[in-house]
């Protein structure tokens, strides 16, 4: 929708106000910030032009910036109201990470972090943390298409635009007010709305850096005076106001706004001048940060505007022809320069970085698309070294065709991650990983982590050279070590110990490459040489004097796979996709080692074999609701055989881990190196951001192995009984990761009903055959 408005060139600026008689009144509006509450502004531009009122002159700043800006460009208010409604919108104001724009070329394994923390570091090791703002990505990359247009036709000139503007900001360092009256449109709504603690201040051509012009005057008739002296205001307000005497009774109600606003002047309601129009919408509880209710905003602006309109008509006489102003308005749109674009310059680093990052941008002919453009920036940003970018597009007459610039700014090449877990049962974890980049001509990318718990321990490191271009890959060496504790794992109403004590271990040492022709999708071809040991017994009854049966199984690995992610959650997501398929060759020989409760003797065997994983999941919104359902499939097939004796061979299977928790439990029944397994999962808003969420899960495994009288394993024929699993409860998304309490079932002897609870992210790495 937004790329058919800029094809539609709402950017045209630059023709005359419409001739007018020198007595007529001039109309100055004044749009004040206000965060969400801004948004009422759009009913306001929608009344005042049903009923003819004209505009000559607008001055914003924050929000009213954004809406006055979006007027002055050309944008009807329909238009207008068209875009803010958009899911595009919520976007913008979110910084969610767009499905359609989600990249795995660079994208790791999700891992249990909870907090992920950026610091730029210096050759002189002088450290920069970076703040945890609102991602700007989305917002800035839809202000440069939206206002650019209208930049081109004005030549930069806000007294050219479609109505004359101003946009109020202030200077960071001097702390002066100042009044934009030219350069980039995109650039001068994005300073304005910087308010401190939610947007990033961005770096302007001039080098300096602004923030919100509210900090020292949220409701500018002063500018509006001083600028263009019209002969009426009508000023806009949705700040705050002075009140006479403290609100009782009313205090806790205003008081979450209030706080946003504190850093934003009061409006004085007398500022308009004897003649002028004051408007203030009441917006009673909508708060500055209630973007999702766009509709209620509006509609209070066009409710304020409604009652004030008998007055406005009195004190202006002039009116505005509507088949005027539309075909004016038209004539800006139609004779907008179309968006052809030449060239893609990045700034902001050394020579090498910028061509790094340039190499992005892939075009299909001798011209770059609009598509290309938005490919190039999702794809630069989706590893966060380049999330500190600011996007421009600037039209060079000339040559008759937009320049895309980028001006980047080093950012996060060391970053820290920390997450743990805190579970009614005794698989509590801790998670640290560290991550340090260096940008060249390529990009280096040295990464270790570390997981420490009763139940599981590892450790993780690798080096990556990523290379990029029109079929983008990356080099990475790495080694992995893992340890499970399975015994002692049972918890709050589960059992206390396991029927059969075993822990494993693996170590692998190997290479992965990555390709991608598009980013969406990775084709991973992953090689290895490993070592697993298990350890366990072979009976139901543990002793503290048995001696464990010990297999090692050491060899080399080769595996494809093709994956994508869109996940808007590592664990318990609500919406996105995900699919994987993995083909997988092992080789190797294994060494039994019999214990205490072996009927077995020792001996060693080579085994061979290939293996196959799909795995498909998908989530849907129901229409008109936050209630959101999706599927999940996954089919498992190997050439696996027997090991020395059943546990062994149960050891080694591929394991299938429906809910959360189920890697943590060593269920025989859900290991099988062949099965095919489906289900549906369920989830509903209760109370806030609380969802009740629903699973439930059937697999049936095929010639699935078992355990003979002398502890060998044997292979059935046939498909074993479909295998229920299900789950229900209640999660929430806090800071540090999922609060979930669920009830649960698996079909296994072992583990039957049981009542589970978590904090954090309960996600542990796959075994180096997985």
């Amino acid at each position: 929708m937004i790329k058919n408005l800029l094809c539609r060139g709402a950017l045209l600026a630059g023709l005359v106000l419409p001739a007018a008689a020198a007595h007529a009144q001039r109309v100055g509006l004044v749009l004040s910030g206000g965060g969400a509450k801004g948004l009422a502004h759009v009913g306001v531009l929608k009344e005042l032009e049903k009923n003819h009122i004209p505009i000559d002159y607008i001055v914003g700043t924050s929000m009213g910036a954004v809406i006055g800006g979006m007027y002055a460009a050309g944008y009807s208010p329909a238009e207008i109201e068209q875009i803010v409604l958009s899911p595009e919108f919520q976007n913008w104001t979110s910084g969610k990470t767009l499905e359609s724009k989600t990249f795995n070329y660079v994208t790791s394994e999700p891992s249990p972090s909870a907090l992920r923390l950026g610091v730029a570091l210096d050759s002189t090791l002088h450290a920069q943390v970076s703040s945890n703002l609102v991602n700007d990505l989305n917002l800035n990359l839809a202000l440069a298409k939206l206002m650019a247009p209208a930049g081109a036709e004005a030549g930069y000139d806000f007294d050219r635009l479609f109505v004359p503007f101003r946009c109020m900001t202030s200077e960071v360092f001097t702390r002066k007010e100042v009044v934009q009256r030219k350069g980039n449109l995109s650039d001068a709504v994005r300073n304005s709305m910087t308010f401190p603690l939610a947007f990033r201040p961005i770096r302007n051509p001039d080098g300096k850096y602004y923030y919100d012009g509210a900090v020292f005057d949220n409701f500018p008739t002063t500018a509006m005076k001083t600028e263009f002296a019209p002969d009426i205001i009508i000023g806009v307000n949705v700040g705050d106001v002075a009140y006479k005497s403290y609100p009782f009774k009313k205090d806790d109600a205003l008081l979450a706004g209030t706080v946003l606003s504190l850093g934003t002047s009061v409006a004085d309601t007398n500022s308009v001048g004897r003649n002028g129009v004051f408007i203030q919408p009441r917006l009673g509880t909508l708060g500055a940060g209630d973007f999702a209710r766009v509709k209620d905003l509006v509609a209070e602006g066009d409710t304020a505007t409604l009652l004030k309109m008998p007055l406005i008509k009195q004190r202006i006489a002039r009116r505005q022809d509507s088949t005027a102003l539309l075909a004016r308005r038209r004539a800006f749109q139609e004779g907008a320069p179309a968006p052809r674009f030449l060239e893609v310059e990045v700034h902001g680093l050394r020579a090498d970085q910028n061509e790094y990052a340039a190499k992005f941008f892939q075009r299909k002919g001798r011209e770059y698309s609009l598509d290309d453009i938005e490919e190039g920036y999702y794809r630069l940003a989706s590893d966060d070294y380049f999330k500190n970018i600011y996007p421009r597009i600037r039209y060079d007459a000339a040559r008759k065709g937009y320049i895309f610039s980028l001006d980047a700014q080093r950012n996060n090449n060391v970053t820290a991650e920390v997450g743990f877990v805190l579970s009614s049962r005794p698989v509590d974890n801790f998670y640290l990983g560290v991550e340090y980049r260096r940008l060249r001509r390529l990009l280096y990318t040295t990464s270790a982590d570390v997981s420490l718990g009763r139940f599981y321990n590892g450790a993780h490191g690798s080096f990556r050279v990523s290379v990029p271009g029109r079929v983008p890959f990356y080099v990475e060496p790495g080694v992995t070590y893992n340890q499970w504790d399975y015994q002692n794992t049972g918890g709050l109403l589960g059992r206390n110990v396991l029927s059969t004590q075993i822990r494993q271990q693996d170590t692998k040492i190997g290479f992965q490459v990555g390709v991608t022709p598009n980013y969406r999708s990775r084709l991973l071809l992953d090689a290895g040489l490993f070592t697993l040991r298990d350890d366990y017994t072979n009976g139901t009854d543990i002793n503290s004097s048995d001696v464990l049966d010990k297999t090692v199984f050491h060899g080399g690995t080769v595996a494809l796979r093709l994956n994508r992610n869109t996940l808007n959650e590592k664990q318990y997501p609500t919406g996105g996709h995900h699919y994987s398929f993995t083909l997988r060759g092992v080789t190797g020989s294994s060494e039994y080692t019999p214990g205490s409760t072996s009927l077995v003797a020792a001996d060693d065997r080579h085994h061979q074999w290939l293996q196959f994983r799909a795995t498909l999941e998908q989530y849907h919104a129901l229409r008109g609701d936050r209630r959101a359902w999706g599927y999940f499939g996954e089919l498992m097939a190997t050439g696996q055989g027997t090991f020395s004796n059943f546990r062994a061979s149960q050891a080694i299977a591929p394991v299938f881990v429906p809910l959360p928790d189920a890697r943590t439990l060593f269920l025989d029944k859900y290991r099988s190196g062949r099965y095919v397994a489906g289900g549906l999962r369920y989830s509903q808003p209760v109370v806030g951001s609380l969802l009740w969420r629903s699973e439930v899960y059937v697999h049936l495994n095929f010639q699935p192995f078992e355990q003979a009288a002398d502890q060998t394993a044997i292979r059935t024929n046939g498909f074993d009984r479909p295998r229920l699993t299900a789950s229900t409860g209640f999660v929430i998304m806090t800071p540090v990761g999922p609060l979930a309490l669920h009830a649960r079932y698996y079909d296994d002897p072992a583990e039957h009903f049981g009542v589970y609870a978590h904090l954090g992210y309960l996600l542990f790495r796959g075994r180096a055959l997985e």
